[in-house]
């Protein structure tokens, strides 16, 4: 594995920040412009990718070619994530529902523990879930010098959510309290995207070879369109049938936006201020996810005009994504405010301040 280079990593931040725009948009439809699901055209599209794309980085940034796995080091990295997964989460979480909340706060505090998704907070918990599962099967391929191990994890992971989808064949054995309460649900459902940006990390230079095949963006390109025509307009598939073709098109579409930065890596430099500014956001995504659910806007007027004058890709897109930008720097003012003190900054987004020369 090749050290990496400094232009690699500032495209993949800027992709990041890239995705967290979209995370932000979908949620400005969803809920600011209350748009129906059914009805509405970027809300379907945005979901295929956005998430995907998030635990993608999250497992590719995981592997670490030069980490030497030892009970301090294994001990070390899992509380550093606990502090920074969870402790934030559960902050935001309450100020979230005093905020915010519909109902007191015990009242409120407990309808979201029971949730799998946590009233919208359940990224964090899901993401500690994938890095202490990876760090076990990390130990293992390290002692065994060979990515098979991981590759094995992403095959399991695939065919867990797979099954998910299947109840007739698998039965509803997710169905528990368990399941939802620990939000190891959401974790079955996005765990292999997060080891397969571990491989393709794993496999750089290799996949980097794939990706510069004149016919490798093309058939990829094919295959999202099909799949994205099947889910939107033909509609092929059946019952839960439909979930193959969904699935195609999430990898397809990540893997289409994974090459579109990593082609155009020069525009995505620091050099440039598109680049500039989709790194800083990328960096900041913590802090942006854990706040952005306070501030989103009520604009149910919105929704009801998309809803009424649909399809409206191009506007529904624009608006929300207008709007997601401008909740995206409130936050990061907000953020840049509390970090002024090292105990928030460490606590609330679990940083340490850089220590002074």
């Amino acid at each position: 594995m090749k050290q990496e280079n400094n232009s690699r990593l500032e495209w993949l931040d800027a992709m990041r920040g890239f995705t967290m725009i979209l995370v932000v948009a979908y949620h400005v439809a969803q809920m600011s412009f209350c748009e129906s699901e059914k009805i509405s055209a970027s809300l379907p599209f945005l979901v295929l990718f956005r998430m995907p794309l998030f635990f993608f980085v999250s497992g590719f940034l995981a592997y670490k070619a030069k980490w030497i796995w030892t009970p301090m080091s294994f001990c070390q990295l899992t509380w550093k994530k606990i502090k920074v997964q969870i402790i934030p989460a559960l902050v935001f979480l309450c100020a979230f529902i005093v905020l915010r909340g519909q109902h007191d706060f015990g009242e409120g505090f407990l309808n979201c523990m029971k949730t799998p998704t946590k009233g919208g907070y359940w990224f964090t918990w899901v993401l500690l879930q994938m890095f202490l599962i990876y760090y076990v099967v990390a130990i293992i391929a390290q002692k065994l010098r060979s990515h098979v191990p991981v590759i094995i994890l992403w095959a399991a992971s695939l065919f867990a959510y797979l099954s998910l989808y299947m109840p007739q064949e698998f039965g509803k054995w997710y169905k528990t309290d368990f399941m939802m309460y620990s939000s190891f649900y959401e974790t079955l459902k996005f765990m292999h995207f997060f080891v397969i940006g571990n491989i393709v990390h794993r496999y750089w230079n290799q996949v980097q070879q794939l990706f510069d095949k004149r016919w490798f963006f093309p058939v990829v390109a094919v295959f999202a369109f099909l799949c994205c025509a099947d889910i939107f307009r033909w509609h092929t598939m059946k019952l839960e049938w439909t979930n193959m073709p969904k699935t195609l098109a999430m990898y397809t579409l990540m893997f289409i936006v994974l090459m579109t930065f990593r082609h155009y890596k020069d525009l995505f430099s620091k050099e440039k201020q598109l680049g500039k500014a989709l790194q800083y956001i990328g960096t900041r995504t913590l802090d942006i996810y854990l706040l952005h659910f306070i501030l989103l806007p009520k604009l149910p007027q919105v929704g009801e005009w998309l809803n009424s004058n649909h399809p409206n890709f191009v506007i529904d897109i624009v608006l929300a994504g207008s709007i997601a930008l401008i909740v995206i720097a409130f936050c990061l003012l907000i953020s840049n405010i509390l970090r002024v003190s090292p105990i928030l900054q460490e606590y609330l987004f679990g940083r340490p301040a850089p220590k002074k020369q």
